[in-house]
């Protein structure tokens, strides 16, 4: 009888029944988008149907680049093992695609066992043949790293003709298959090849030439890449050496050290950032399941229903810029959440229009339903997730060994100068801080902040810097500055001078030896 009031209140609990954002994703994905996609064929231009193992997969980083690049030895730099088929050399030695990802046990799962699990992303590979199945693995271990990450090592890029001819499969189409399904594209380059554009000719790898090289070489980088990556943002580029080598040029381990912290950083992040990545995507997928469905259905609508469809077909396809553009203007949709004409073109060709659908509202209707209500509700849960969860970060392999230590970033360096010693690092200097600090007029044994800063701006540092730095020496907080507080100003200052960071909060070991609490 009151069957409109049971269908509204199972809508509106629904929500609730997620327990993670993963689950979430899927039920609306199942229930909400993929009804739109199969009516509309949306498989058959753009992607593949998603499964439930793109809901629930690690992170995943693609190494993409020339052959030996350093992609393999970049993998065994960061899980600090060999891996299941892996082969380093000079010459071109991964011909394969090879998943390494955590198991129980080390071994091999070659590409065609691969595509039938339902536990692995890995299912619509199916599409792209046996050629391709027969250099695809996935390479298996019990490694700390893989716990959070999977990591997916590719074959090196040849040049032109090779690459279309030697492969036996479409290389370009499975790397972009990979590309839209990972979470972090990793570029390595090594211009120390024949086949490789002018600008990097004259380049060889980074431990192996000068600072001053070694920036001319990242602006070139930089030129070349803002040619070929069609984006407003700035690509991130790494300059490091991944290698266990002994550097030839000793000059460039700070900044070695510091590149290669960022990156690390940069990836450790990836498994916090998963949930939020898998909502994006589905967003992303959502708004351009939509503009095909507007898409496909104007097709029809224009479509003849007895005689000259064929014609009408090709005079369809070559004005499919003008439906845009009316689509654009109809619905309010943004010009960039339109597919690629040229792209939409090549593959009407080969459809046959009389099977496409008319505009089904109700359809449109659920979608539009989902990205106002039901992403905003999983929006929430990514937030609280990522409360209540613990910092989720990759661990284990190179990321222990640089983090952590006396070979971590910046230890014993700058303001982590002297974390070691017994004696109070400033002290070595404070002789020299005290003949300044009695000119200043101290009263009671403490100058003020004015005279303090008539000597600290010396520094020529910005007003900032030398305020985070008076907060940092002002240990007791009293406003005043004793011989100790003003000897450790000016060792912090000397720190910041020499290009290394302030702390956030004064560590120990720089406390002066009076300010310290003896138990």
């Amino acid at each position: 009888m009151f069957s409109w009031v049971s269908k509204d209140a199972r809508r509106k609990k629904e929500p609730e029944l997620f327990q993670t954002v993963s689950e979430g994703l899927r039920q609306l994905y199942a229930q909400k988008l993929l009804p739109l996609e199969e009516h509309y064929r949306f498989h058959e231009f753009h992607s593949p149907a998603l499964e439930d193992a793109d809901f629930d997969n690690k992170p995943m980083v693609l190494l993409v680049g020339q052959y030996s690049t350093g992609k393999t030895t970049f993998i065994r730099h960061l899980i600090e093992q060999d891996f299941p088929g892996m082969r380093i050399g000079p010459e071109p030695t991964t011909d394969s695609f090879i998943a390494v990802m955590h198991g129980p046990t080390e071994g091999v799962v070659p590409g065609n066992a691969l595509v039938v699990d339902p536990r692995r992303p890995f299912r619509k590979l199916n599409a792209f043949g046996n050629a391709f199945l027969n250099r695809f693995m996935c390479a298996q271990l019990p490694n700390p790293v893989l716990d959070s990450i999977s990591i997916i090592d590719t074959p090196g890029i040849l040049s032109g003709e090779k690459q279309r001819i030697s492969r036996g499969y479409d290389f370009a189409a499975v790397l972009e298959w990979f590309a839209e399904r990972v979470d972090r594209i990793i570029l390595l380059f090594d211009a120390h090849k024949l086949d490789i554009s002018d600008e990097f000719s004259e380049v060889i790898k980074a431990d192996q030439i000068e600072t001053q090289q070694l920036m001319r070489v990242y602006g070139a980088l930089m030129w070349s890449l803002g040619k070929i990556i069609n984006t407003p943002e700035v690509v991130r580029v790494y300059i490091g050496s991944f290698w266990s080598h002994p550097l030839l040029i000793p000059d460039n381990r700070k900044l070695f050290e510091a590149e290669e912290q960022d990156l690390f950083k940069d990836i450790q992040s990836l498994p916090r950032n998963a949930a939020l990545r898998k909502l994006n995507d589905l967003i992303k997928r959502a708004r351009l399941a939509k503009v095909h469905a507007y898409i496909i259905s104007s097709l029809k609508k224009e479509m003849p229903n007895v005689f000259g469809k064929e014609s009408k077909k090709k005079e369809l396809v070559n004005n499919l810029g003008e439906i845009y553009q009316k689509i654009e203007r109809e619905h309010q949709i943004s010009p960039g959440d339109f597919p690629n004409l040229r792209k939409m073109q090549e593959l009407l060709q080969t459809q046959d229009f009389s099977r496409f659908q008319a505009l089904k509202p109700k359809l449109l209707d659920t979608v539009d339903d989902m990205l106002a209500n039901d992403i905003a509700r999983l929006m929430v849960m990514v937030r609280q997730e990522e409360s209540l969860m613990p910092a989720q970060v990759v661990k284990g392999g190179a990321f222990d060994g640089t983090m952590n230590g006396p070979f971590g970033h910046g230890y014993g360096e700058g303001a982590g100068e002297g974390i070691d010693d017994v004696e109070w690092v400033v002290g070595k200097d404070k002789p020299t801080y005290d003949e300044i600090f009695y000119t200043l007029s101290p009263v009671n044994g403490k100058i003020t902040g004015a005279n303090a800063k008539k000597e600290m701006v010396k520094s020529k540092l910005p007003n900032t810097v030398l305020g985070k730095i008076w907060k940092l020496a002002d240990v007791d907080r009293d406003g005043l500055l004793d011989d100790e507080e003003f000897a450790l100003a000016n060792h912090l200052i000397k720190v910041k001078l020499e290009g290394h960071e302030l702390p956030a909060d004064l560590p120990p070991h720089l406390v002066p030896p009076s300010k310290r609490r003896h138990e």
